[in-house]
C-alpha cells in the first residue's frame, strides 16, 4: 500500500473497534494517523483531534463514526483524495458515498478488522 490509514473516530476506549483496528494496523506494520473527539494513545500514536483541510499521502479513510457526525469530516475526506473510504458496520453513509464515488474514490462496505485478518486489506 502506498500512503497511509486514516482512522476516523479513534477512540483511548480499548472496548472500541476503531481502538482495536489501530492495534491491528500497527500490528501489521500499516502507515496510520488517528484521528477522533477524545485526546488520547492508542498504539502508541497521539489521537489528533484538530480537523486539518486536508492530509497528504492518504490512501484509506476507515469509518468510525456514524453517517451524522461523519458531516463536518466531509471536507477533510474530499480533499485528501484517498484511493478508498472503508465504512465499517455501523458507519454506512449514502450521501458521503455518493460524493466520494463522483470524486472517483472507491467506497467499500466491509469491516476493517476482517479485511486486515483475511489479508484484504
Amino acid at each position: 500500500m502506498k500512503g497511509k490509514t486514516i482512522v476516523l473516530g479513534a477512540s483511548p476506549n480499548p472496548e472500541r473497534y476503531s481502538h482495536v483496528a489501530a492495534n491491528m494496523l500497527q500490528g501489521g506494520s500499516f502507515d496510520f494517523e488517528l484521528y477522533g473527539r477524545k485526546k488520547g494513545t492508542v498504539a502508541g500514536k497521539e489521537i489528533i483531534t484538530e480537523v486539518p483541510d486536508k492530509i497528504a499521502d492518504v490512501d484509506t479513510f476507515t469509518m468510525y463514526l456514524g453517517a451524522k457526525n461523519q458531516e463536518e469530516f466531509y471536507p477533510l475526506i474530499l480533499n485528501s483524495k484517498p484511493r478508498r473510504i472503508i465504512f465499517n458496520p455501523g458507519a454506512e453513509n449514502a450521501e458521503l458515498a455518493g460524493l466520494a464515488v463522483l470524486q472517483g474514490i472507491e467506497v467499500v462496505e466491509a469491516c476493517t478488522l476482517v479485511m486486515i485478518r483475511t489479508g484484504q486489506y
